[in-house]
């Protein structure tokens, strides 16, 4: 059980950088003109500095928890599987190895543990986000996502969670349908004149141009233009340095004024983006000025009355954006996974179909979601390719903590793992098996350790619709492809569809062909 302990943190900096600190000091040092002393003060120094960053090394509280010897000292090893997009397999690993408490770094634990889970991840927990969810935004942008702030994030999250809210969501129904039913088109065609369909493309497409529309009135288009446009390549680009932003954050700032090709494209990408949501709200709220009793509904409609909201057009822009970031890759990448599944499980498909044979036409959200095969289909996907699959860190608060035998002083960076957590073989048996029956008798553990969405007041707000894009577009993707299976067409084999996490998971090989 968590127990509050009263210890303070003796973590020192990261080793990382103590070289650059003593290159630096020897340097002045050297350069002291005035007596001839200084290379042997700085000798001296440097003898006496190293001495003490060992002990404190050594003495650390973080040593009695298990793990890798190269965990007390650095944390490139962590950096490196995590710009290789491995980093889930790599903590993975080390849970089988040093059990369910790990230390991942030198100031970072990682715990595959439902107690662990329900405390750190509840409401009004004394876990709080770290510095890391502001290094993935630019400038001094503050969304409900990217904020530490727990007081900033409630205010924000009551003015958002409404529109978004499950009952809120049914007259937006239709016009997610519409999208749907439109992607099932365009798959069909390329089915029929390639012979097989990437379904990542079509399902990034549609999500991208559902959250587009419901954000800002009108869609990005991109089902209708059936290519990446211009928006999508820099939403992708933005996406790919992530890790590079989360890892070196110093680097990032000074990233535009480098001559490097990369964070120039980068930078010109976020400036576009910024821009074209800019444009977006403007004509949103030209459209309100025209239409003030009857606007288009979006998520963010009432919160244009500023008096009411206290959300200015920068601040409902900023939102904006991140929902379509948060809204668009994770849905097309467990709607990739879940068809990918299926189709490898031929018994899964088959009870699948049959379920779907009853439905009445046309195919409503109401009526699907009764059917409890589908929605077990989806947990399950849920469960073995959650979108975010690395732990999200949360700051030990400053009276510290103690998880079974362990203290973890205040300021300790610890994070759960939704990749470890879901394939407990404890709480999953045969966790790598694609098993959808396996919901059906559903336990208080099982839920306890599901963290597609994450948990607690910082649960994801869009999961409501997520899940109706889940059960639309599957339902009618097997209802117009029944005996849809996976292609070998332009050599997709199994190896496209190995998991690389860059803060989002995604296919390696960027595309998923399946054929009618």
């Amino acid at each position: 059980m968590l127990n509050l302990v009263v210890e303070k943190s003796s973590i020192s900096n990261i080793p990382v950088v103590i070289g650059s600190l003593l290159g630096l000091y020897i340097l002045v040092r050297l350069t002291n003109t005035q007596t001839l002393k200084g290379p042997i003060e700085a000798g001296l120094d440097l003898h006496f500095l190293h001495k003490k960053i060992v002990f404190d090394t050594l003495r650390n509280p973080l040593n009695r928890i298990p793990g890798p010897r190269v965990a007390r000292w650095t944390n490139l090893v962590h950096d490196y599987y995590l710009l290789k997009g491995q980093q889930p397999y790599y903590v993975h690993n080390l849970h089988k190895k040093y059990g369910p408490i790990v230390r991942i770094s030198p100031d970072r634990v990682d715990i595959c543990d439902a107690y662990a889970v329900r405390e750190i991840h509840k409401t009004h927990t004394k876990f709080p986000k770290t510095a890391f969810y502001r290094q993935l935004v630019s400038g001094n942008i503050h969304t409900m996502f990217s904020t530490t702030d727990p007081q900033f994030h409630g205010v924000r999250r009551r003015l958002l969670a409404s529109p978004i809210s499950d009952s809120s969501l049914s007259h937006l129904v239709p016009q997610i349908s519409n999208r749907v039913e439109y992607t099932i088109q365009r798959i069909a065609e390329e089915i029929n004149n390639r012979g097989a369909a990437d379904i990542f493309k079509w399902w990034l497409f549609m999500a991208t141009d559902i959250i587009g529309e419901l954000s800002f009135g009108e869609s990005f288009k991109m089902l209708e233009a059936g290519k990446p446009t211009q928006y999508s390549m820099d939403l992708a680009r933005i996406s790919s340095l992530q890790p590079v932003r989360t890892t070196f954050p110093t680097l990032i700032k000074f990233g535009a004024y480098l001559p490097l090709p990369f964070f120039k494209s980068a930078a010109a990408s976020g400036k576009r983006i910024g821009m074209y949501a800019h444009q977006s709200v403007q004509r949103y709220v030209n459209h309100l000025a025209e239409n003030p009793e009857n606007p288009k509904p979006t998520l963010f409609t009432k919160m244009f009355d500023m008096e009411k909201s206290g959300m200015s057009q920068s601040d409902i822009r900023d939102e904006a954006q991140g929902y379509i970031v948060a809204g668009s890759d994770t849905t097309a990448i467990t709607l990739t996974y879940l068809v990918y599944s299926v189709c490898k499980n031929p018994e899964v498909q088959t009870k699948l179909v049959e379920e779907l044979s009853q439905l009445p036409e046309p195919v409503s959200d109401r009526d699907l979601r009764d059917l409890p095969y589908l929605n077990n289909i989806i947990t399950e996907t849920l469960r073995l390719h959650t979108a975010v699959p690395f732990g999200l860190p949360r700051a030990v608060p400053p009276e510290g903590a103690q998880f079974n035998e362990h203290v973890l002083p205040g300021g300790v960076t610890v994070s759960t793992q939704s990749y470890s957590l879901h394939r407990d073989p404890k709480i999953f048996p045969d966790p790598e098996r694609f098993k959808p029956e396996r919901w059906e008798n559903t336990t208080k553990e099982m839920k306890d350790v599901s963290l597609p969405f994450g948990g607690g007041s910082r649960i994801c707000i869009g999961m409501h619709l997520a899940r109706i894009e889940l059960r639309l577009a599957t339902a009618l993707f097997f209802r117009r492809f029944p005996e849809a299976l996976v292609s070998t067409k332009e050599g997709m084999n199994d190896d496209d569809m190995i998991m690389k996490c860059f803060f989002l998971m995604a296919p390696s090989g960027h595309r998923c062909l399946i054929e009618g």
